[in-house]
């Protein structure tokens, strides 16, 4: 295996591991919300995160381009904050990882809250405890089970984006190139023996991730933790 291979490979498992920390403290309070909150925004909230699972990567790429590129609205501000551009950069790619995984993420999540029921969070809160201190020390201890499987489906979509990141990463060696790319890339200079040692991983763990996934999820009751 090639050095330039090696770094994809760290450079994916950097960025699934940042992307899936990152996610899991916005997609918490945003997947409590959506569980409970009755608001009439939770419809077109709901719509818009769910939105990049039929949204073709491609698509979703494009448009993350034109956001995140040094004349977009968000690009613009980060570039006058910072100096340096979003789009073909570490900092973009992480950005355009955590949109395109965030349904991956909110939806077991909101799952496990709606299955816990409001019982639990009413008994708290006849016990004195404030909205704040029911969602850390009631909400997410007896919602864990749907906090593990979100990281875990997170972490294995991330290692898999192809359209998304090349829209909004390219194809940077050490900085934006990851390990599906690679795939490609080996598969179009026909370097089949790279394309195979790569895509056997990703399978490889994608099915150790389905197989943790399930397992957890059959020894963890419902509720643990209450």
């Amino acid at each position: 295996m090639t050095g330039e291979a090696i770094n994809a490979i760290w450079l994916t498992l950097q960025l699934g591991v940042v992307t899936t920390v990152l996610l899991l403290a916005v997609s918490a309070p945003l997947a409590w919300w959506l569980a409970f909150s009755r608001s009439p925004l939770r419809l077109p909230v709901e719509v818009i995160t769910t939105l990049p699972l039929v949204l073709p990567p491609t698509v979703l790429g494009f448009y993350l381009l034109i956001l995140l590129g040094p004349a977009g609205p968000i690009g613009k501000w980060w570039v006058s904050a910072t100096g340096d551009s979003l789009t073909f950069t570490y900092s973009g790619l992480v950005i355009a990882s955590m949109v395109h995984t965030l349904p991956f993420v909110v939806q077991p999540m909101r799952q496990a809250f709606q299955d816990m029921g409001v019982a639990p969070l009413e008994e708290a809160a006849t016990l004195g405890a404030g909205p704040v201190d029911r969602f850390f020390n009631v909400g997410l201890p007896l919602a864990r089970r749907g906090m593990v499987t979100a990281a875990v489906l997170g972490f294995a979509h991330v290692l898999g984006e192809f359209g998304v990141v090349l829209m909004v990463g390219g194809n940077i060696p050490g900085q934006t190139k990851v390990v599906s790319i690679t795939i490609y890339e080996s598969v179009e200079t026909l370097d089949y023996a790279t394309a195979h040692l790569l895509s056997a991983g990703l399978l490889a763990v994608s099915f150790a991730v389905l197989l943790a996934v399930f397992a957890l999820n059959r020894r963890i009751p419902l509720g643990a933790g209450r």
